[in-house]
C-alpha cells in the first residue's frame, strides 16, 4: 500500500521519518474554505479537505492499487479564537502578547482516506487538542523573538520546537501535536 502525505509541511514529514514510514508527499493544492468556527471542526474540516482533495485528484478511479492518503491541519486557539500565522511583525507580537503567562489549546486535524480498487473504502478524521502554557513574558522579550523570524510563519506566532522553547512551561497532552503532527496517534490508526 503506498502512504500519501497531502502536506508539504518539512514538521509533518520529519516525524513521518521518524516512525520509519515510507510515504509520498503530494500537498492539496485546494484553496481553504471554512465552514466552521469552532478550532476542533476547523480542523477535521481542513484535514479532510486536503486528504479528499489529493484522493480525488489522483487516485480515486485507479483499480488495483491501494492507497493511504494523510491530511492534516494545526490551528491555535486561545479563548476559542483561532490564532492562525501572523500578517506581519505587530500581528505576531498582539498574539503572543495573548499567549504569554496564560494557557491555550492546539488542535491538529488528521484525515487518513483508504483507497482500495478506485474507491474509499474507510475513512478516519479526527481532531487531536495539546494544552500549552506559556511563561509570562515582557514586551522586550516578545519582541526579540519577534525579531528573529520566527514566529511568521507559524500558527499562534510560534514554535515550540525552536527560540520558542524557554518560554513554554508546560504541556497537557500529545508534544508533537503541537508541532503539526499527532504522530502516536496517525500511527494507531494506521495499524
Amino acid at each position: 500500500m503506498r502512504i500519501i502525505l497531502a502536506s508539504g509541511s518539512p514538521r509533518r514529514r520529519e516525524l513521518l521519518d521518524l516512525a520509519g514510514v515510507s510515504y509520498e508527499v503530494m500537498p492539496s493544492e485546494k484553496e481553504e474554505i471554512i465552514r466552521s468556527t469552532v478550532p476542533e471542526e476547523v480542523v477535521k474540516e481542513l484535514s479532510l479537505m486536503k486528504a479528499s482533495d489529493v484522493a480525488e485528484t489522483h487516485f480515486l478511479g485507479k483499480a488495483g492499487e491501494e492507497f493511504l492518503v494523510i491530511g492534516a491541519d494545526t490551528v491555535v486557539a486561545c479563548d476559542d479564537e483561532i490564532l492562525g500565522k501572523p500578517k506581519n511583525e505587530e500581528n505576531a507580537k498582539e498574539m503572543l502578547g495573548r499567549l504569554s503567562g496564560r494557557s491555550h489549546s492546539v488542535f491538529t486535524g488528521i484525515a487518513l482516506l483508504w483507497i482500495k480498487d478506485g474507491r474509499i473504502w474507510k475513512t478516519v478524521n479526527k481532531a487531536v487538542e495539546t494544552k500549552v502554557m506559556v511563561e509570562p513574558m515582557s514586551e522586550e522579550e516578545i519582541e526579540g523573538y519577534v525579531a528573529t523570524g520566527e514566529p511568521m510563519d507559524k500558527a499562534g506566532a510560534y514554535a515550540i520546537q525552536g527560540k520558542f522553547a524557554p518560554y513554554i512551561t508546560g504541556i497537557e497532552g500529545d508534544y508533537y501535536n503541537v508541532m503539526g503532527f499527532p504522530i502516536c496517534t496517525v500511527m494507531r490508526e494506521i495499524k
